[in-house]
């Protein structure tokens, strides 16, 4: 039998760019790895636009390779990529978002690395073409993450291969709340990095709201003990300052001295000290309440309906 790849889609509101990204998918298939199979699925996380009808009527006139799958509603990028995962058969499986912003013909790079034996080859971003507060955004927010994951790239990715017992190790996590990304750099195995330069989107405008950038950020700092660990130095910083202001008051009482007068400097430190207070606790309370959630047993997510290719049909 021949071997397979498997290439997975998460959509989200990508309507105007569905037709170009599955084209040069099928192009690149055919000019560059046409000795393996395609397998191609996308999956439409809760899209409010025509992404779904679209992805129909591709489906239509590619009976052979798409296969479709249709969530309940918007669970998020991640839960589509698992969806994605798995329901893949391939080999060798792909996992690429729908908005042009990654160069596809890049696959037939990472296929023949895979053939050369890399259990995973990451295309991560060396450069985008953002405006100057999303790359900042971004710098901040991967930096945070590479705190607990040394081997993430700086830019992050969204783009890359894996073999098939990657897929199944990676498919196999039952957990919620954590960073896909991070976890697959951390697995180790043979691994192959290939920089590229992100593009801006050349139709429509991203789902990433400020706020979904924020919670993102938010993830990336509780996906670690980095944040317990920074709360535990900061507390015994503050105690080591405590100390020592308590031992210059006492100096400047034996010396007939009165150190910073008036009721200033207590505020300062008490609204400094409460404020720590309140962050520390969010912090905790974002680490209690992603427990909670994983012992509620809620489904990643829940497909509405599924429209396999002829070739998964005949498996099936």
């Amino acid at each position: 039998m021949a071997e397979s790849i498997s290439v997975v889609v998460p959509v989200f509101n990508n309507e105007p760019t569905l037709a170009e990204t599955c084209r040069q998918i099928l192009e690149i298939h055919e000019s560059g790895f046409k000795d393996l199979e395609l397998e191609l699925i996308f999956v439409n996380d809760g899209s409010t636009d025509g992404s779904w009808e679209e992805l129909l009527r591709l489906q239509r006139r590619n009976k052979q390779e798409i296969s479709l799958l249709n969530l309940s509603r918007n669970f998020g990028q991640t839960a589509a990529l698992f969806a994605g995962l798995q329901h893949a058969t391939g080999d060798a499986v792909i996992c690429i978002s729908a908005d042009l912003q990654d160069p596809i013909a890049l696959m037939a790079k990472m296929v023949a690395y895979w053939r050369e034996d890399a259990e995973i080859v990451i295309c991560y971003r060396q450069d985008r073409t953002d405006g100057f507060l999303a790359k900042m955004f971004s710098r901040f927010a991967y930096s945070v993450a590479r705190l607990a994951y040394a081997e993430l790239p700086k830019g992050g990715f969204d783009y890359w291969l894996m073999s098939k017992r990657v897929c199944q190790l990676l498919s196999s996590l039952t957990g919620r709340s954590f960073l896909l990304q991070g976890y697959l750099s951390s697995l180790g195995f043979a691994k192959v990095f290939i920089p590229y330069t992100r593009v801006k989107r050349p139709v429509g405008r991203s789902g990433y709201s400020f706020w979904k950038k924020l919670e993102f950020v938010i993830q990336l700092i509780t996906d670690s003990y980095v944040p317990i660990r920074f709360m535990s130095c900061l507390g015994l910083f503050t105690a080591i300052c405590g100390v020592v202001y308590s031992l210059a008051i006492t100096y400047a009482w034996f010396m007939n001295k009165t150190p910073f007068s008036g009721w200033a400097p207590l505020m300062i430190l008490v609204m400094m000290i409460g404020g720590m207070l309140m962050v520390m606790l969010g912090v905790i309370g974002e680490y209690i309440w992603r427990l909670y959630d994983e012992q509620r047993g809620i489904p990643r997510y829940i497909v509405e309906t599924k429209s396999m290719s002829e070739v998964r049909r005949d498996v099936e």
